[in-house]
């Protein structure tokens, strides 16, 4: 089932292929929805609300679990016309959200641009430079989002993560006398298809046309080590970095719904 659509489930079918199915190894659950006999929707319930391939009853019996069960995530996010259909059996219950992004464009590239030249100065993360790269990373969640990623827990599961991904050699960054400038991650990794995140320049760099060959060098990474297909979601509003991934070879293919509490 995760393969129906690997390009949007790759932030399920990797915790799946990474985990397995055991709710406290994969970090949440996994609810099916059974037509005829047969599975034909799932939802994944952990940190995020994550719908996959959920059709119109799917999407009314994972909400009605979802209310029973009360509010454990932090966002609902997935394709845009499932997570738009949970949020609204939910938002009677669980709103108002802290934010709603109702359409985020999903795009895939196979091929990089061959009219831009990758960035020679953005490169793999190395282990000892976690404490370098972190600021970055947070800063980076801080503006997406909107929270700090250290609340709460003081930020142990997050730096958790940002490790997990530098020593996974899927962190990547440009360095200049010790500081990041520009840097992304390769969340979700699967057999089909890689999701790039964590797109970010400092702020004072901005405007100076680093992201385009940064972002290619980074999908260059993506295409020659990971998958044979890299995907990413953006913020509508971002026209952008929008701009920027088409440049550097990327399409628009669907679209994605986040709602963040």
């Amino acid at each position: 089932m995760l393969g129906r659509e690997p390009v949007a489930n790759a932030f399920v079918a990797a915790r799946v292929r990474a985990s397995g199915l055991d709710p406290w190894r994969l970090g949440g659950e996994m609810w099916g929805w059974y037509s005829g006999g047969r599975l034909t929707s799932l939802c994944y319930a952990g940190a995020n609300l994550v719908p996959v391939c959920a059709g119109p009853e799917a999407v009314a019996a994972f909400a009605e679990r979802a209310r029973r069960q009360g509010r454990r995530c932090s966002s609902i996010v997935g394709p845009a016309t499932a997570t738009a259909a949970l949020w609204r059996h939910l938002e009677p219950h669980w709103g108002p959200a802290r934010a709603v992004r109702a359409h985020q464009p999903l795009m895939v590239a196979e091929v990089p641009s061959a009219t831009v030249a990758p960035d020679p100065g953005v490169r793999r993360v190395r282990k000892d430079e976690l404490e370098s790269v972190l600021p970055a990373c947070v800063a980076m969640f801080t503006e997406e989002v909107g929270v700090s990623p250290l609340a709460g827990d003081g930020g142990l599961v997050y730096q958790a993560r940002v490790a997990e991904l530098v020593g996974s050699g899927r962190a990547f960054a440009r360095f200049e006398d010790g500081r990041v400038v520009f840097k992304a991650e390769i969340g979700a990794v699967t057999a089909e298809a890689c999701q790039i995140q964590g797109v970010w320049v400092a702020p004072e760099r901005r405007g100076e046309r680093l992201s385009v060959p940064g972002m290619a060098a980074v999908l260059r990474f993506a295409l020659a080590e990971f998958a044979p297909v890299a995907s990413l979601y953006v913020n509508d509003f971002n026209t952008a970095a929008r701009a920027a991934y088409r440049r550097v070879g990327f399409r628009e293919v669907g679209a994605f719904m986040s709602v963040l509490f």
